[in-house]
C-alpha cells in the first residue's frame, strides 16, 4: 500500500540524516568542545563579576568553581569522547543549535536558530525564483527542440548550451555586473537594498530591483541544460507507439506534445527540476559573495573565516534536513506517478 511505502521512505530519511549529523558532530566535536569551553567561560565571568557588585562577602573563587561546575555538567563537559559526541548529535538534530561565537543576525541575536532564519529565506527567495522560470523556459525550448530535432533552432541552442555549461557562474556573474551596473548602470552591483533602506511598498520594490540581476544571471545559467535534458527526455516518448498511433488518429500535434508527451515524460523533469531546487538549498557560496547576498552560502562562508563552529554545525544541519525532506518529496512523488516503484518493481 502506498502509506506503507511513503512511512518506508520517511523513516529511511530520519535513519540517513542522523547518521549524517553524527558524522558532522564527530568531526567538529574537538573544535565545537574548545568553543564551547570558551563560551561557558564568558557566561561565567560576567555572573562573578555581577556577584561580586551585588554581594561582597561571597567567595569569588569558591562561587567562580560552582558556576564551572555547573555549567560543565549541564552541557556534558566532563562526559567521555562518544558521550560528548552522543548529545552533540543529539542536540544538532533536535535544532538545539546553542549561541554563535562571533556571528549575530540583523537584529542583534546571537543565536544560531535566529542567524539562519534570517539567511534561508534569502537563498529560498533568490534560487527558487531562478530555477522557477529556468524549468519553464528549459521545459518549452526543449519540447520545441524535440519537436523538430535536428534543426536550426536544436543546432545553434546546442551549441550554446556547451558554451554556457563551460561558464564558471562567479565569471559570468562579475560579467554581467561589469556590464548591467557599471557600463549601462541599469541595476545595482550587488546587496539586497539601497542604502538608505526605503520603507513600506517601497522596500519590497527596491528588494526586487536588487533581485533581478542575480536572477537573470542564474537563469542565463541554467536554463540551456533544462532544455537539452527535457529534449532527450521527450525525444525518447516521441518515438512509443502511442504518439504515432495518436497522430494516425488526427490529435493536434500541440495535444501530443503538451498531453501525451509532457505527462509521460514527467517523473525525469520533475526529478530535475527538484533536485535543482534542492541543490540551490545550500546558497552558492561564491555567486553570494560575489552579489553580497546575505544568504545560506555566504553564512557558510562568514562562518568559516571567524571560525564559527556553531553558525557552520547548524548551517549544514538545516541544509542538509531540508534536502533529505526533498528526497521523500521526490520519492513519494516517484511512487504517486508510478505504481511500479512503491511496490518494488
Amino acid at each position: 500500500m502506498y502509506w506503507k511505502y511513503a512511512l518506508k521512505r520517511i523513516l529511511i530519511a530520519i535513519i540517513v540524516f542522523i547518521v549524517i549529523i553524527f558524522i558532522f558532530s564527530l568531526l567538529f566535536n574537538k573544535v565545537a568542545e574548545t568553543t564551547l569551553k570558551g563560551q561557558i567561560d564568558e557566561i561565567v565571568k560576567a555572573e562573578v563579576l555581577s556577584m561580586s557588585k551585588n554581594n561582597r562577602n561571597i567567595d569569588i573563587g569558591e562561587y567562580r568553581k560552582s558556576r564551572l561546575e555547573f555549567y560543565y555538567k549541564k552541557y556534558h563537559m566532563n562526559d567521555s569522547y562518544v558521550e560528548k559526541v552522543f548529545w552533540r548529535t543529539y542536540d544538532t538534530v533536535t535544532f538545539n543549535f546553542g549561541r554563535a561565537t562571533n556571528m549575530k543576525s540583523s537584529r542583534g541575536s546571537d543565536k544560531v536558530v535566529d542567524i539562519i532564519a534570517e539567511a534561508l529565506p534569502r537563498t529560498l527567495i533568490l534560487f527558487t525564483v531562478a530555477i522557477i522560470i529556468e524549468i519553464i523556459l528549459g521545459i518549452w525550448i526543449g519540447l520545441k527542440k524535440a519537436q523538430k530535432a535536428g534543426g536550426a533552432m536544436d543546432k545553434s541552442t546546442s551549441v550554446a548550451t556547451m558554451i554556457v555549461f563551460g561558464m564558471p557562474s562567479w565569471w559570468l556573474g562579475m560579467i554581467m555586473i561589469m556590464f548591467f551596473a557599471y557600463v549601462l548602470k541599469l541595476f545595482p552591483s550587488g546587496g539586497m537594498h539601497s542604502v538608505p533602506t526605503p520603507e513600506g511598498f517601497a522596500y519590497f520594490l527596491d528588494y526586487v530591483y536588487h533581485l533581478i540581476l542575480p536572477v537573470f544571471t542564474l537563469v542565463l545559467l541554467g536554463f540551456w541544460g533544462n532544455a537539452f535534458l527535457t529534449r532527450n527526455i521527450v525525444l525518447g516518448t516521441l518515438q512509443e507507439d502511442f504518439i504515432m498511433s495518436a497522430r494516425a488518429r488526427g490529435i493536434p500535434e500541440k495535444n501530443i506534445l503538451f498531453g501525451h508527451t509532457l505527462r509521460t515524460s514527467a517523473p525525469p523533469i520533475i526529478t530535475m527540476a527538484l533536485l535543482s531546487l534542492l541543490g540551490s538549498i545550500g546558497g552558492n557560496l561564491v555567486f553570494e559573495g560575489i552579489f553580497s547576498w546575505r544568504g545560506m552560502g555566504n553564512l557558510y562562508w562568514s562562518a568559516v573565516q571567524s571560525n564559527d563552529i556553531p553558525v557552520l554545525i547548524g548551517n549544514l544541519a538545516v541544509t542538509t534536513g531540508i534536502y533529505m525532506i526533498g528526497l521523500v518529496i521526490l520519492d513519494l512523488i516517484y511512487g504517486f506517478l508510478d505504481p511500479r516503484i512503491k511496490v518494488g518493481g
